[in-house]
């Protein structure tokens, strides 16, 4: 599973893949920038695919300066406690039949982790369908 997210600690991408290898983090790391604008600074876990991913990057990199790679032995704790809430959900779930089907819930939850943080601009209407507006501060 990889996940970012920026300084504000809202989510700018997650994917899920079967194998952690250059060409997945490559992916993501492109899917992750054309969303959003690229970034000065990367803080990454000791995974080698993930720095080779960066550094290709960097080598067609027009910009002045290129990206800062930041390693850690363990991933950036501000990731971790943001994971937490979909860990959270998961965890009862004792496991998926198949990997697609992983994909897809997986992303949901993502979504709505991404919409209680208040990353979407919903209407009252359907934020109250959902449940997501507490009634007493409306």
């Amino acid at each position: 599973m990889y996940r970012a997210i920026d300084s504000t600690e809202k989510t700018v991408d997650f994917l899920l893949t079967k194998r952690r290898d250059m060409q997945a983090a490559r992916r993501f790391f492109k899917n992750a920038i054309s969303k959003h604008a690229c970034p000065i600074k990367v803080t990454i876990d000791k995974s080698s695919a993930n720095k080779k991913a960066i550094e290709t990057f960097n080598v067609g990199f027009t910009r002045y300066k290129p990206v800062t790679i930041r390693q850690n032995k363990y991933m950036n704790n501000r990731i971790e406690q943001d994971h937490r809430f979909i860990k959270k959900r998961v965890r009862p779930m004792l496991g998926f039949k198949a990997f697609r089907s992983a994909q897809i819930i997986l992303s949901g939850i993502e979504l709505m982790h991404m919409i209680r943080k208040g990353q979407f601009n919903l209407s009252k209407e359907f934020q109250k369908a959902l449940g997501l507006l507490c009634p007493k501060f409306e």
